[in-house]
């Protein structure tokens, strides 16, 4: 007897010398066709395994391997649903077989083929997560299907559970960055109100690398910081916690301006993994005692001054961006009087950096101030709302970054800071 040949594939057809069975009530037509890898080295048993899974009713798209190196190569070249696996080939013997198929293909049910005398054998290969195992000589096509099936839909489960799994894991692991990245802020002042927005550029995506943070330290100065890491991804969202905390850590010891920015840039220089990553950054004081609030910039966009429903940039001097040159960077701060201001509003690259239609124009900071006057809310939450909804939508997709905005208000319009800190 000829049996079937190990290099094309084929489908079981009936040997036209046996009375075909019929199909098992449990087959359908809707049923897919299942992908299915034999690897058996006696062609008299890749025989008889054909003859019994065409009894089945199941119709699959059937390989047949000798040797395990060869399946491993067929397995690369196009994943099966089911590898029907017999522990003895020419290459390897026993159970580490089912390693070795698990490895080269996870998605894959393994059903081990074993000896009338092997039952210890089948048992061990299932405990090394083989779905189930057939005993040579002891299979009829009913218990074919059964075994084929179950053993399918119990992988399928099972990869979708580890999907399952790994999507709470991720979104559990950004929790955790959010966490980080959007801290609470530390004020003791109720009339001092902050909002913030923060959206990573990628769906699925870990966060990226923008940060911001709001302290009131013990002298009732309110500080607040606003930054963004160079790229995106896991390394540039871990580098922008640990800067905002650093920054958190530094300002309530007492560091201020020039000092806290040279400070800020040799963390960054020790901890990023990449030489050439670097961070833009905006801090900003506000003194309680009079209506000054004081810049400093490293490489970062001016807050803009919102008052009466307009914005305009506030007038700061630019300093280069934290790790461009290390050691050299000079930074001005810059003291700037807001007796009739009512917010400040901090943002990175992401909300300004969209195009504003089909053309190459880009929003820029004064599309950003004309949102700002062009809004009808009332309120912080609404108006942040409308400058990203609104950015987005004039991008239409085109341009994606991570994108943080920081609105540090004081409860009643037209009140100098001082005021409102007490």
């Amino acid at each position: 007897m000829t049996g079937p040949q190990p290099d094309p594939a084929y489908r079981t057809d009936r040997s036209p010398e046996r009375a075909p069975r019929p199909a098992p009530a449990a087959a359908t037509a809707a049923e897919p066709p299942y992908r299915i890898l034999l690897v058996e080295d006696d062609p008299g048993d890749a025989l008889l395994v054909e003859e019994l899974i065409a009894d089945t009713g199941l119709e699959p798209v059937l390989r047949w391997k000798k040797t395990l190196a060869d399946a491993l190569t067929e397995i690369a070249r196009q994943a099966p649903d089911l590898v029907l696996l017999d522990l003895h080939l020419p290459d390897v013997s026993g159970v580490p077989a089912v390693g070795a198929v698990q490895n080269a293909c996870p998605t894959a049910a393994v059903v081990v083929l074993t000896g009338l005398a092997e039952s210890r054998a089948g048992t061990q290969a299932v405990a090394s997560g083989a779905q189930d195992y057939l005993v040579k000589g002891q299979v009829e096509p009913d218990l074919l299907s059964r075994v084929l099936r179950y053993a399918i839909q119990r992988k399928q489960a099972e990869h979708a559970n580890a999907e399952l799994l790994e999507n709470r894991m991720h979104a559990q692991e950004n929790a955790r960055l959010e966490r980080g990245l959007l801290p609470a802020p530390l004020l003791r002042a109720p009339e001092v109100v902050v909002t913030s927005r923060y959206l990573p550029g990628r769906q699925r995506a870990l966060l990226g690398g923008d940060f911001l943070d709001v302290v009131q330290t013990a002298d009732g100065h309110v500080h607040a910081v606003i930054g963004d890491v160079s790229g995106h991804g896991p390394d540039e969202a871990a580098l922008g916690v640990l800067l905002r905390i650093t920054w958190r850590a530094l300002t309530l010891a007492g560091h201020r301006g020039v000092e806290l920015m040279g400070l800020l840039e040799e963390v960054l220089v020790a901890e990023r993994p990449r030489s050439d990553m670097f961070t833009t950054c905006a801090t900003v004081v506000l003194d309680p005692g009079t209506d000054l609030a004081t810049v400093t910039l490293a490489g970062h966009h001016p807050p803009l001054v919102c008052e009466g429903g307009t914005a305009r940039e506030m007038d700061a001097a630019l300093g280069i961006a934290l790790g461009i040159m290390p050691g050299q960077g000079v930074w001005r701060p810059t003291e700037s009087r807001l007796p009739d201001a009512e917010a400040l509003l901090l943002y990175t690259d992401g909300l300004i950096e969209g195009h504003t239609g089909r053309g190459r124009r880009r929003l820029g900071t004064s599309g950003l101030i004309d949102l700002v006057t062009e809004s009808a809310a009332s309120d912080a939450d609404g108006l942040l709302d409308h400058l990203v909804t609104t950015a987005q939508n004039l991008n239409a997709g085109r341009h994606a970054d991570d994108l943080a905005v920081l609105h540090l208000a004081w409860s009643a319009p037209g009140t100098r800071p001082a005021e409102r800190v007490r």
